[in-house]
This record gives structure tokens, C-alpha cells and sequence, in this order.
């Protein structure tokens, strides 16, 4: 399958990207069909030299079934190549990861309290059934050794 996808290049820590389309099991900086289009994240986002794009060359291949990743796919729609594709669902996003491991925590730690009434209620419901079903799981096992 084709892809149209970012390559990494650059030093550490100073990315720079070419927009390249590749076939969808070669690895990410390797073989490529096609150079595209590049992105450099590092330029402000209203330098026109951050996002530079073969219009013509990136049609021909969308024609011919290549299908572009979801970060080609943004960019692409912000230069109206495509139409701009829908925003994901991600409301855990803006929280930051300490507040959302608290948030996570703190429903476990109220869910046993919360449990703790019912439990009490429930043995003496459950007792019964219990009773007739532990000569039956006694049973089993003298079966299966036969």
C-alpha cells in the first residue's frame, strides 16, 4: 500500500522532514518512491518556507491510491490539497499526565468504599447458591479422573 509520509532528517533535536511517498512496509527514513514536499517544524508557523509541497506531483499520486498519514493528512488540508480532515477525540489531551494518573487513582480508591455496603448485602443473598454449587464443583473433578 502506498503512503504518503514524513521522513526524519536532520541533526538531534533540529528535525527537518520530507514529505515522501513510500511503500507502506518500508521503514520510515528509508526507501522512498518519491521526495514530494518537505516540512520544518522549527520555523513559525507563518514562514512560508516551513511547508514546501509538489501541488501537481502530490494529486497524481493521491489519484494513483496513496493514502496519507494522519500528520501529512493536516498538512496537506491546511495547503487545501485535500479537504481537511476531521480532529480527533482526545479529551485527556490538554490535562497534564501527573493530574490525569490522579484523576485515574482517585475513582479506584472511591470504588471499593462504594463497594463495601453492597458486599455486605450480597453474601448473605449469595450464600445460598454458593453452597449448592460447591458439591457440584466437587463432583467435577471425580468425574474428570476417570
Amino acid at each position: 500500500m502506498l503512503k504518503l509520509r514524513l521522513s526524519r532528517g536532520g541533526t538531534k533535536k533540529r528535525p527537518v522532514y520530507k514529505v515522501v511517498v513510500a511503500d507502506s512496509r518500508f521503514a520510515r527514513d528509508g526507501r522512498f518512491i518519491e521526495k514530494v514536499g518537505y516540512f520544518n517544524p522549527l520555523l513559525p508557523k507563518d514562514k512560508k518556507e516551513r511547508i514546501g509541497l509538489e501541488a501537481e506531483r502530490i494529486k497524481y499520486w493521491l489519484g494513483q491510491g496513496a493514502q496519507p498519514t494522519t500528520r501529512v493528512a493536516r498538512i496537506l488540508g491546511e495547503n487545501e490539497l485535500i479537504p481537511m480532515p476531521k480532529n480527533g477525540n482526545n479529551p485527556n489531551k490538554a490535562i497534564p499526565k501527573k493530574e490525569r494518573k490522579k484523576e485515574a487513582e482517585a475513582p479506584k480508591a472511591e470504588a471499593p468504599k462504594a463497594a463495601a455496603p453492597k458486599a455486605e448485602a450480597a453474601p448473605k443473598a449469595e450464600a445460598a447458591p454458593k453452597a449448592e454449587a460447591a458439591p457440584k464443583a466437587e463432583a467435577a473433578p471425580k468425574e474428570k479422573t476417570k
